[in-house]
């Protein structure tokens, strides 16, 4: 492994160079005028991997945008990973917080600022130079290995799952790696082993066709928008417990080996506070704040809309009122029922009520043990000199339950962002002592799985 990890800390200049080249693509899905970018990272990617030696690439055409494709497949005694991640980003809104222009990647101590920079772009990058190293140095690759690269996950990867299905057998791995994930903290090495489901939902009320003067209609007619907002509060008690009936039913608890792992980690709520900017917190006990944010499901609110909301004053009672509202859901819970549970909750209380569904996504929960468990948690050590802990993500990625059903391989998280790198906010950023450490745990968790199998 030495002259691998000499090509990467030689090549670290050129390695920024070509980085800033990527992320200075605004490939942001969410905006339709952005799809000429989108293509335009697509065939980026794609030349890259053709560049540092990977066979097979191709754009591949779906429904939506497509997907980059490249594979290595000359170690016939070794196992075949096929590694997953995104190229698309989320939007830069509001552009007036960002400190330098959001694709115009800026270094400030240390650090590379722009979009995609942890999210997903420097991830599927560091990749690309683990393999560089491995063929500059010794002409190949110690496994094989499959890559697809998509351009939709951050508007929810809806044409992923058949494309999957219908690519299963050029797809066919022994294992699966997705490095859409993060480190728990700087210092503190960490594989994250599950994810949280989803369900989204659009909550409406109608209560007239029109505006109509509040002087002259308001005390008689109920406000939808205080109607609805009566409706959302009985649905969390003060501390934040959802009172759907039936909605814990399925919730499995935390074993003692998560909870040392969560007590192993290092997480302090002072920490936790400042790197989010946050004010305050529903407890402040270290260990509840990361079941809350990990190993519990969740009913949040995103957003309340309805009435007149611009400058001056318009005195109506507003004829609709809706919400946007999740569920994030743990291991074992049925996002059908779900759906169910808060349809008939609404219905018992306001029948005029209609309550849309939609990403319908179970929780994800892998292993912790066996040989590429192992394999990770070694590559993990070798690059950050620490036993790493193994956490859950309270996010949802659709790609992995996707791989898992139709590929029937098993699904492991390499991440390397860390909290303070702002998925989705502006003044996203990347350092670069955690890439380096990711690109020498690639290398590494390279050489741990071709030598699995090997005679």
């Amino acid at each position: 492994m030495d002259n691998v990890i000499d090509f990467v800390n030689v090549n670290r200049d050129r390695y920024l160079d070509e980085l800033k080249a990527l992320l200075a693509i605004p490939s942001i899905s969410a905006l339709p005028e952005h799809a000429p970018d989108i293509r335009r990272c697509a065939e980026w990617c794609a030349d890259e991997m053709r560049r540092i030696g990977l066979q097979n690439v191709k754009l591949i055409e779906t429904a939506g945008n497509p997907v980059v494709y490249g594979d290595w497949l000359n170690a016939p005694d070794a196992p075949t990973i096929l590694f997953y991640g995104h190229y698309d980003v989320q939007p830069v809104d509001p552009v007036e917080l960002w400190q330098s222009p959001p694709f115009e990647a800026t270094i400030r101590d240390g650090e590379i600022y722009a979009r995609g920079a942890a999210d997903d772009k420097g991830q599927v990058f560091m990749h690309f130079k683990a393999v560089e190293a491995h063929m500059k140095q010794n002409g190949r690759l110690p496994v094989n290995m499959k890559f697809i690269i998509e351009g939709e996950e951050e508007v929810g990867s809806a044409h992923l799952d058949e494309f999957v299905r219908s690519h299963r057998s050029e797809l066919a791995a022994d294992v699966v790696v997705i490095s859409d994930s993060g480190m728990f903290a700087k210092g503190v090495p960490s594989i994250c082993y599950g994810l949280r489901g989803l369900v989204y939902f659009q909550i409406d009320l109608r209560g007239s066709s029109t505006d109509l003067h509040s002087g002259s209609f308001g005390g008689a007619l109920a406000n939808p928008g205080m109607v609805l907002a009566q409706m959302l509060a009985q649905m969390k008690d003060r501390g934040g417990r959802v009172k759907i009936p039936g909605f814990y039913d399925d919730v499995v608890r935390p074993t003692p080996g998560e909870l040392r792992d969560l007590a192993r980690s290092g997480f302090t709520v002072a920490g936790f506070k400042r790197d989010h900017l946050l004010r305050s917190l529903r407890t402040d006990d270290p260990i509840e704040v990361m079941k809350r944010i990990w190993l519990a499901p969740t009913f949040e609110v995103h957003g309340i809309a309805g009435g007149y909301q611009g400058p001056g004053v318009k005195t109506v009672v507003p004829p609709r009122a809706t919400a946007i509202v999740s569920c994030r859901l743990v291991p074992d819970m049925d996002p059908k029922k779900i759906v169910r549970l808060v349809k008939a909750f609404v219905k018992k209380k306001n029948r005029d009520v209609v309550v849309y569904a939609e990403h319908e996504l179970p929780a994800y929960q892998g292993k912790t043990t066996g040989p590429y468990a192992d394999a990770i948690r070694g590559a993990m050590k070798f690059a950050f000199g620490k036993e790493p802990v193994f956490v859950r993500e309270g996010g949802s990625i659709g790609a992995v339950l996707s791989m898992e059903r139709v590929l029937k391989s098993p699904v492991y998280f390499l991440g390397l962002s860390l909290p303070e790198h702002g998925y989705h906010a502006p003044n996203e950023n990347f350092d670069w002592p955690q890439a380096e450490g990711g690109m020498a745990a690639f290398a590494d968790y390279f050489r741990r799985l071709g030598e699995m199998r090997k005679a």
